[in-house]
């Protein structure tokens, strides 16, 4: 059982920022720099190694992961990649609702793409993944598969991830009160 499973969020890129939902490595180069390790101070980051360290396989998350100083020492794991959009790739929220004025991500999913409930069967392996580790963990990945990520480890339904806002540049944790999952730093951004 991990003791402590770190979230960190890649840094803002193009699409980001534009609030585009964006899934394929491709044109979104960085705007800021990916964050860096931070200080073990600032937010309790461990003294020694991650017992595990796994990305997601696009370049945004990989690069995140170097430049904190665990490119080396990071495996991929293909269930941290992004919600895959399908026709709603590269469109933000606005632009689909002007043809589906009450369409939402969590509820009705994207045309052509996963479901929510596929999403959440990823976060779900990658959960057991990181069980089995001895000591902290780190996951560097994007935002919607971390918020559905934290809603699965909370015991809640995937869509909950709506209620868990996460920044770009972010670092965020989860662990446990006694035996109890919790959330325990959410959503605090360093190096931007």
């Amino acid at each position: 059982m991990p003791l402590t499973i770190w979230l960190i969020r890649h840094g803002q890129t193009e699409w980001s920022l534009s609030g585009a939902h964006h899934r394929p490595d491709g044109p979104a180069p960085h705007r800021c720099r990916p964050p860096e390790r931070p200080s073990p101070w600032a937010v309790g980051w461990p003294a020694g190694e991650f017992s595990l360290v796994l990305t997601s396989p696009l370049s945004r998350a990989r690069e995140t992961c170097r430049l904190a100083g665990y490119g080396d020492a990071a495996q991929i794991d293909a269930n941290l990649c992004e919600w895959d959009y399908g026709n709603y790739e590269g469109r933000t929220t606005a632009d689909i609702r002007k043809g589906l004025p009450e369409w939402s991500l969590w509820r009705d999913g994207p045309l052509h793409g996963e479901t929510i409930e596929q999403v959440g069967v990823r976060a779900e392996a990658v959960l057991a993944r990181v069980s089995q580790s001895a000591g902290d963990v780190a996951l560097f990945a994007h935002g919607h598969i971390l918020r559905i990520l934290t809603a699965r480890w909370l015991g809640l339904p995937s869509d909950c991830g709506r209620m868990f806002a996460l920044s770009t540049a972010s670092v965020s944790t989860l662990g446990y009160e006694r035996d109890t999952r919790v959330i325990s730093l959410w959503n605090l951004t360093v190096g931007e």
